[in-house]
């Protein structure tokens, strides 16, 4: 059977796997980051799983974005990857949105699904992510990236902080260089997206302990690792709250 192995855990077994074929999970991006989720969440069983992202495969990144290959360059991502998905596990249903993350559509995709994966790779983003989680009630697992060091956290978990407790405010643009300026180290993106899918399993298995209100962050050149506290701002999290309701109204986010 696919899933004995993981079904022989006692923290799983049958009672946890039909609890990961019933869950429900948005991968936002499918590039260095939600390539490993992906690959991990529909392996594992993840039921439905829906992907966004409006890029193409680009020759340039595929020293990292593992799904792809040669023959897929100028091909939507979404489109892609969820045949790569298939070809994995059958048995799950994917749902793609060949299409950026916007204020017009934000929350009518985010209210579909019951965790998301902030995959993406700029602030914009994971502000806009924070702010739809928290006005629907949604956890997100958040995952960053930056030459030889990454970032995980969970935001928005059971009444933890949210992604403006740790970071109040938005960088101004191009305050801040990205991979495609800075590089990156190419099994990157591999291991801390592969740590993004282990805190959704943990999530939806109730098992461990999620790194809600702790930041973890890996060095791949000093092959050291540090878990920060985050506490909860009140005030951050009513600012998002507002900003998203406003968002709503006016399609501003």
């Amino acid at each position: 059977m696919r899933y004995d192995k993981q079904i022989a855990l006692p923290e799983v077994g049958e009672t946890g796997q039909q609890k990961l074929a019933e869950a429900k999970i948005l991968v936002v991006g499918a590039g260095g980051l939600g390539c490993p989720a992906l690959q991990y969440l529909a392996a594992a069983g993840v039921g439905n799983i829906g992907i966004v992202d409006g890029d193409v495969v680009n020759e340039t990144n595929l020293h990292r974005q593992v799904l792809y290959t040669n023959s897929d360059v100028g091909k939507p991502k979404v489109e892609v990857a969820a045949e790569r998905l298939k070809q994995l596990n059958p048995e799950v249903e994917i749902h793609t949105f060949s299409e950026f993350l916007t204020a017009g559509n934000a929350m009518d995709i985010v209210s579909n699904y019951d965790l998301i994966v902030d995959a993406t790779d700029n602030f914009a983003a994971r502000y806009r992510i924070n702010d739809v989680c928290l006005k629907l009630d949604k956890p997100f697992v958040y995952g960053a990236i930056h030459r030889f060091e990454g970032q995980v956290s969970v935001f928005n978990y059971k009444g933890g902080p949210t992604y403006r407790c740790l970071f109040p405010d938005k960088p101004a643009e191009n305050q801040i260089p990205n991979c495609n300026e800075t590089g990156v180290l190419g099994v990157l993106p591999g291991i801390i997206g592969t740590y993004q899918a282990t805190e959704v399993l943990k999530i939806i298995l109730g098992i461990g302990e999620v790194l809600s209100g702790k930041l973890m962050t890996l060095n791949l050149l000093t092959n050291s690792t540090r878990t920060f506290e985050v506490s909860r701002n009140d005030e951050q999290v009513q600012k998002a709250k507002e900003k998203g309701l406003a968002a709503r109204e006016k399609h501003t986010l």
